[in-house]
């Protein structure tokens, strides 16, 4: 089988950060794409991965939100052809499943490998001195090539930047589909987002287009307490006590309808503070994820009961990605939603390692990848 020579970022153990290096990299199968890529966006959920809090299999080429140009394909192949302009979703959508077909494409069952990379018929297409690496989600968009299914992959229109359309294959929708889809916020309600990065920068403006009254942000940057002003944000808080002062004040003693959990990392603590800042009938939304082996969820049974809340979780915000992916950048084209606002730093491939400090730093809402092309 030929194959072509693509320069990743791979992480190979926890708490090792990524390596770069020189992949060999397959031909596209059957239903499959190979995709040169033009930017790929900088997840906290990748960090996850060097952090040892992704279950996941190593060596793994990192990278999940990514948008380029379709550079060959496999056979049978009717999604796109080559030289089409796509953005990736890091959950596929085959469309034919059972939850694609009762419109729950964020659960398709053609995700299943995304912790290994591995393709469906067991195989992979990465490989170095005759050892396979996954790519993560089954993309690996922090390489200048990549392998992916025909499913992950979305037509993309002429007019959006390849920066702002890798952002909407994970962050974008993820972040407000969490307040739109999965809480279900509406006109009138007061929601409450327990961090204002990526993921939550776009909870907030989710919420604000949902109609919420108050939108109120929970993070410890200034930075990003400041901009989530600008996304939509009403209130503002370094911390969750001085949160739930202002929310009892607001709604006269009846707390939030909603509390929407998109931090680096969920704890314990934090659900707690979410349940109780959340009134009767409040609803509670864990979209960020926790530490491998922290159980995050522990709740008197009356806490839930007496108020009837309800605790869930969210993949994906509950999106469709053949559906909101156009749609959101639908949105971004009339203004509604702002994204160019959330790519703070662009880096370069190589800088991979200083994009996760800076990360870390609080000093980005969105860092994004430009490959070259």
């Amino acid at each position: 089988m030929a194959t072509i020579t693509t320069h990743a970022a791979v992480a190979r153990a926890p708490h090792q950060g990524w390596e770069l290096t020189d992949l060999q990299l397959d031909d596209p199968k059957e239903h499959e794409v190979r995709i040169k890529f033009a930017a790929s966006g900088l997840c906290h959920s990748d960090d996850h991965i060097t952090a040892g809090d992704a279950p996941v299999r190593f060596p793994v080429v990192g990278g999940h939100e990514g948008a380029g140009i379709v550079e060959s394909i496999g056979p049978n192949v009717n999604r796109v052809k080559v030289g089409d302009r796509v953005v990736c979703s890091y959950i596929p959508a085959c469309g034919a499943c059972r939850p694609c077909s009762t419109g729950h494409q964020n659960m398709c069952v053609k995700g299943l490998n995304a912790g290994t990379g591995m393709f469906l018929d067991g195989t992979y297409r990465f490989h170095k001195d005759g050892e396979d690496f996954g790519g993560f989600c089954s993309l690996g968009t922090f390489s200048q090539y990549a392998v992916v299914s025909e499913w992950a992959v979305v037509p993309l229109a002429d007019d959006i930047p390849f920066e702002i359309a890798s952002l909407v294959g994970c962050g974008v929708p993820t972040g407000w589909g969490s307040a739109v889809y999965a809480a279900g916020v509406k006109p009138g309600e007061t929601a409450v987002i327990f961090g204002a990065g990526g993921v939550g920068s776009n909870a907030v403006q989710g919420a604000r287009y949902a109609g919420a009254k108050n939108v109120v942000v929970i993070d410890p940057v200034d930075f990003k307490r400041e901009k989530a002003m600008e996304f939509g944000a009403t209130h503002t808080f370094a911390d969750a006590k001085e949160a739930h002062d202002f929310v009892n004040a607001t709604t006269w003693g009846q707390l939030a309808d909603h509390a929407i959990l998109t931090p680096g990392v969920v704890t314990e603590e934090m659900v707690m503070q979410a349940v109780m800042m959340t009134g009767k009938g409040g609803k509670v939304t864990i979209t960020g994820v926790g530490a491998l082996k922290e159980k995050a969820v522990h709740v008197p049974a009356g806490l839930l009961i007496g108020y009837q809340r309800q605790i869930r979780g969210a993949l994906f915000g509950d999106c469709n990605p053949l559906y909101d992916i156009p749609k959101l950048l639908g949105l971004y084209r009339s203004g509604d939603l702002k994204l160019d606002e959330l790519v703070t730093r662009t880096y370069a491939l190589d800088d991979v390692n200083e994009a996760y400090k800076d990360l870390a730093a609080g000093k980005n809402i969105r860092g994004v990848i430009v490959h070259d092309i």
